[in-house]
């Protein structure tokens, strides 16, 4: 049996989809839940993109790995033979991108055995390009699965452009008078017209997957490959996206693996993106390369354990404006630290849409971050009670500090070095902190230290 690697993933998915427990049109993610293990607690990494994703396919902290800001911006991998696609083509796989990478200014630099389906990805594209795009690609991997006869075992990443904004318009059954917004948005018709353009992106995207499944299922590939859908970050959203909150690091994660004693079930164990790439070494039968900082789950998958970790983090450098915060959180307990500190809202790392529009008109810049955030996660799900001072919570978050503190020395965070600002690279694309969109060529010059506030 040749031991396949399917990747499928999403852009800011966070966990709406419909096996998640959310009223977004998603059926054929549903129907896949019947055939995998859903994560209920899964983390990212980091709530930006290519952070996010470059954790997942090195195994490395965004801060190790050099993926400390966006690659459409100017950041890029330290050492591109860490990647996934490079190390498992070491191994004898051949390695097929379709569609969205978000890990190197260039695909080339990747190094893949094949590029297929369409690589002209513009963030000005209009939405309904984007959509179409996202059906040729998917397209394009359809036909590539159902003719491919290599002898080499296959991995396959396809990476949809939704649930990107912009989102698709043309709802075809969804009425945002009977949609409810995330919760941590206030019920208005902007929120509610906000999240149905959502939904209908979800359904482009869930669009697509089953027609990657119907492919995958012709071609016997469901039955003796490991298939894991996720996606890299929370949904674009006020409080969401780029937030060390659940909200902004908590993803879908589903994994489907021949022999998978937790097929068709769900969990709650704690799991990280950190986990896959030794996952993925395991299934295939390769050694685990050292670099890597997670757990395989594999053991997990087998019934042979019932927890892989203890602890998750996660992490912001640079989004569109330089903003750093780490963050641990265990099964119960999360600390937020922010460093570099400054308590104003940075708004050009909040996504333009409809509700940021509504938020900035209700005061949202006249609000401020606190330094430190620790919160009871059993008792706050919603992460609104901050008890940072609370002689209750002294002792939690003295351990929590301290293991924060512990894991950013043993993976030389750069925070623990510059006193100040952590260098960026030359001629890499930052907002100004006072920039409100983060498509406004509001940048900061080139060779700059400074910064405003």
């Amino acid at each position: 049996m040749r031991k396949n690697i399917i990747y499928l993933h999403t852009h800011d998915s966070g966990r709406y989809w419909s096996p998640y427990g959310y009223n977004v049109p998603t059926p054929n993610l549903m129907d896949f839940a019947s055939e995998c293990t859903l994560f209920r607690q899964c983390y990212s990494s980091a709530p930006t993109c290519s952070p996010s994703r470059a954790c997942l396919l090195t195994g490395m902290t965004p801060h190790e790995s050099g993926m400390q800001g966006l690659a459409s911006r100017g950041w890029q991998l330290n050492d591109y033979r860490c990647h996934m696609a490079r190390y498992l083509g070491s191994y004898g796989y051949h390695t097929v991108l379709c569609g969205i990478q978000h890990e190197a200014p260039d695909y080339h630099m990747i190094g893949y055995s094949e590029v297929i389906g369409s690589q002209d990805f513009s963030m000005d594209r209009t939405e309904a390009s984007m959509e179409d795009w996202d059906y040729a690609n998917t397209d394009a991997a359809v036909s590539f699965i159902s003719s491919y006869d290599g002898n080499e075992p296959l991995f396959l990443s396809v990476g949809l452009f939704n649930t990107h904004r912009e989102y698709p318009k043309a709802k075809k059954d969804i009425n945002p008078d009977y949609i409810q917004p995330p919760a941590v948005l206030y019920d208005c018709a902007k929120t509610r017209e906000d999240m149905a353009d959502y939904m209908e992106s979800a359904r482009v995207a869930d669009t697509c997957f089953g027609r990657l499944f119907d492919a995958l299922r012709a071609k016997g590939y469901l039955e003796e490959s490991l298939i894991l859908v996720t996606t890299d970050h929370g949904i674009a959203f006020p409080d969401m996206k780029c937030t060390l909150y659940d909200t902004g690091i908590g993803v879908a994660c589903m994994i489907s693996v021949p022999g998978n004693k937790l097929k068709g079930r769900a969990t709650d164990a704690l799991v990280s993106h950190y986990d896959i790439y030794p996952t993925v070494c395991e299934f295939a039968g390769i050694p685990i390369p050292e670099w890597t900082e997670g757990y395989s789950l594999m053991p997990f998958l087998k019934g042979e354990t019932e927890k892989v970790r203890d602890e998750v983090f996660g992490e912001i450098t640079y989004h569109a404006s330089y903003e750093p915060e780490r963050c641990i959180r265990t099964e119960r307990y999360k600390l937020i630290r922010r460093f570099d500190y400054h308590e104003n809202i940075v708004p050009a790392n909040i996504d333009e849409s409809l509700s940021k529009d509504f938020e900035v008109e209700a005061g949202l810049l006249r609000g401020i971050h606190e330094r430190e955030e620790l919160y009871d996660l059993w008792l706050d799900p919603v992460e609104r009670t901050n008890l940072v001072g609370n002689a209750d919570y002294k002792d939690v978050y003295d351990d929590l500090s301290a293991r924060l503190h512990s894991w950013m020395e043993k993976t030389d965070d750069p925070l623990c070095h510059y006193r100040y600002r952590v260098p960026k690279p030359r001629n890499a694309r930052v907002n100004k902190l006072t920039c409100m969109n983060p498509r406004l060529e509001d940048f900061e010059a080139p060779e700059s230290s400074d910064y405003d506030y």
